[in-house]
């Protein structure tokens, strides 16, 4: 069945017609169309392999009768066999329909055949030439075959750059100018060589090159090409050409923001350091310096956490974003900054400047003061306007999720700081519960006051039970009468990282309230991001980071 499945989307017929149509791509138009079908081909020669390995040869060619005239064909064609990994598929393909025992003369011929084309294979990937007066002449100039095409290639793609490279300044002096359908025509046969070291320059030039047109001048598959390479890591590219490229083509910044996503929900991260690494490594901060990138990367973040149910992982990934690329911003050339609130243009600016405040740029004994600053702002846009509609309070509790390192902070310091508690717990109420329909975030804000007054209670015992916690446990687990057990879950977890006696009976209780409220996710993401905030703060409390380091491996290894 798996076989049959497969057999329709494998259309011979359109592509032997295609491979008639190229012959050896000896006219302009016949190259274009190559170049314009190439990945789809090689895509196709992909399916083709992986249909093939699981067949004996006889079977194989008697269920598709076209797949020799088609190999066939595709061999001889230079832009086909010089694209990526076409040659070496073409390659796998002739070996599959090798019969190592062959049983009559037809599969005798056909071995001759196949051999035939691996050995034209073979030796046009070492660029040989089949002319013996080029030869001579090669030979005669002191070089190899491979050395000479080797320059030549080098050589026509320092020509193009100096070309395009000089067209950009020659203003209005048209005469000297280089056609838009020249440039469009370059990036399209750029596309068998798009993974070539040697064509890096080029592909700058192209990427950074300004027509005069107002429409976009590159090919649009030579740009999908490039970012694929790019996202792959096929090919490296200088940050200024990678952000033209995202800036001129939006599908590719679209692809590359979900290829992060997908990169990091696939890999198994235990520290904030590893999830700014491969954030980093994207270059998405550094190029969301441009508001026009940040506001789509931006989006696309939000229909992630939309889609996800706001899931720990996707929040910490948008808080993590956002602190590196306000790094990035910082580090800017100030003559090409752009002001903060170009990439905020429709919050409320007083509450984008507080939440924008780094807190290791102010003392730690200001924090409890700059958080009531925030909460004070947040209060009065949230409950003394007229917002109604669910879509603009998403927004601004958006907003307040890009910063939740204050958010954090504020939990700590509800515990180890003297503060106004009632501004700190609201600021918390409203993140976990955002909406006051029926009361909600106002019965929130009742059980974690009661749940604070306990802990302050217990905060500085230096011997605790799981007796003494029992009620703020019974609290979290009992979901029928617990309207936000996360904040409260928030709280505990703090408690028994920064109080006296808590230590003792963290273990037991975080994975009791975790496997009880299947939150093991929620408090991992807490405990990740509290070990990164310790060690770039400069506290020095080494049972509190052996603490953090037990629990995540205990709650790592569940997850």
């Amino acid at each position: 069945m798996a076989q049959d499945a497969t057999v329709p989307k494998l259309d011979f017929e359109y592509w032997l017609d295609k491979a008639i149509k190229w012959g050896q791509a000896t006219t302009l138009e016949s190259q274009k169309d190559v170049c314009l079908h190439l990945p789809q081909l090689q895509e196709f020669l992909h399916q083709v392999y992986e249909t093939l390995k699981h067949l004996d040869p006889i079977v194989a060619i008697q269920q598709f009768p076209l797949i020799g005239q088609l190999l066939g064909r595709l061999c001889w064609n230079p832009f086909v066999i010089g694209y990526d990994e076409s040659q070496k598929t073409l390659m796998w393909c002739l070996c599959c329909l090798y019969s190592s025992e062959p049983q009559n003369p037809v599969a005798l011929k056909a071995n001759s055949w196949i051999r035939s084309l691996l050995c034209h294979l073979l030796s046009s990937s070492k660029w040989e030439s089949n002319e013996a007066e080029t030869s001579t002449f090669i030979s005669t100039l002191g070089y190899t075959s491979a050395d000479y095409y080797y320059h030549l290639v080098k050589n026509t793609i320092f020509s193009l750059v100096a070309e395009f490279r000089g067209n950009q300044f020659n203003g209005l002096n048209t005469q000297g100018r280089v056609s838009d359908s020249r440039v469009n025509a370059v990036s399209l046969f750029c596309l068998p060589l798009i993974t070539l070291p040697d064509l890096t320059p080029l592909l700058e030039t192209l990427l950074l090159y300004q027509g005069g047109a107002s429409k976009e001048i590159l090919s649009s598959e030579f740009l999908e090409a490039v970012n694929d390479a790019f996202l792959k890591k096929k090919i490296s590219l200088p940050e200024s050409a990678v952000f033209s490229l995202w800036l001129r083509h939006l599908p590719s910044l679209e692809k590359a923001t979900l290829h992060l996503l997908d990169q990091l929900a696939s890999i198994q991260l235990n520290s904030l350091e590893e999830v700014a690494c491969v954030i980093k490594d994207s270059l998405l901060p550094q190029a969301a310096s441009h508001p026009a990138i940040f506001r789509i990367v931006n989006e696309i973040f939000k229909n992630a956490l939309l889609e996800t149910a706001g899931t720990p992982e996707v929040m910490t990934i948008i808080q993590v974003f956002t602190q590196l690329f306000l790094q990035a911003h910082q580090n800017e050339n100030k003559e090409h900054k752009f002001p903060l609130k170009s990439y905020f243009p429709y919050h409320h600016q007083p509450l984008v400047t507080a939440l924008l405040r780094c807190p290791f740029e102010l003392p730690t004994t200001h924090w409890p003061q700059h958080l009531k600053h925030i909460s004070d702002i947040l209060k009065e846009l949230v409950e003394d306007t007229n917002i109604t509609s669910l879509a603009d309070l998403f927004e601004i509790w958006f907003l307040v999720a890009h910063f939740g390192e204050w958010l954090d902070i504020a939990a700590e310091q509800l515990l180890k700081a003297a503060v106004e508690p009632d501004a700190l717990l609201w600021l918390l109420a409203f993140y976990y519960c955002p909406q006051n329909e029926n009361q909600q975030r106002t019965q929130t804000m009742v059980e974690a006051q009661a749940v604070y007054n306990h802990l302050m209670m217990l905060f500085r015992c230096t011997v605790l039970s799981v007796k003494d916690l029992e009620a703020v446990v019974h609290s979290i687990t009992d979901v029928e009468k617990c309207c936000n057990q996360h904040l409260i879950t928030h709280l505990l977890t703090n408690f028994l990282l920064f109080s006296s006696g808590g230590h003792m009976i963290a273990q037991e209780l975080i994975c009791y309230v975790t496997e009880a409220t299947d939150t093991s996710k929620e408090v991992c993401s807490l405990l990740i991001r509290t070990a990164y905030r310790i060690n770039h703060s400069g506290e020095e409390n080494q049972r509190t980071v052996k603490l953090l380091n037990e629990l995540l491996q205990k709650l790592t290894f569940r997850v």
